[in-house]
């Protein structure tokens, strides 16, 4: 993909990096959950939650670049994936992957829109 296929607007990657931002905040809080509540071992519960925050917010500073969007995609996924971990995680998962497209949609409606 090159950039001029996919432009990266401010508004884009300020909406994105809000998205990730709180996504770091609720996977990070998955470890603990998982941990008491679930039974799963401390050990997988922090790589996961925890691995899962820091990518996150790695992506989050690498959205000036196109293939940010592929892997905040990614991060998306996988954080749907940790409902195996923490059930409830399925059903908030799908709704951070709602508003990772929907920031990438509403940014370039709304900015393609203002540069008329």
């Amino acid at each position: 993909m090159s950039s001029a296929v996919f432009e990266v607007t401010p508004g884009m990657r300020r909406l994105c990096a809000t998205v990730l931002g709180m996504q770091a905040i609720v996977v990070a809080l998955v470890s603990p959950v998982a941990i008491t509540i679930n039974h799963v071992s401390a050990p997988l519960a922090l790589t996961v939650g925890l691995g899962l925050a820091v990518l996150c917010v790695v992506v989050a500073g690498l959205l000036k670049r196109p293939y940010a969007y592929i892997a905040g995609s990614m991060l998306e996924v996988l954080t749907i994936a940790t409902g195996f971990l923490v059930p409830m995680m399925f059903f908030l998962g799908v709704i951070f992957a709602a508003l990772w497209i929907t920031a990438i949609f509403v940014a370039r409606r709304v900015e393609g829109t203002t540069k008329r």
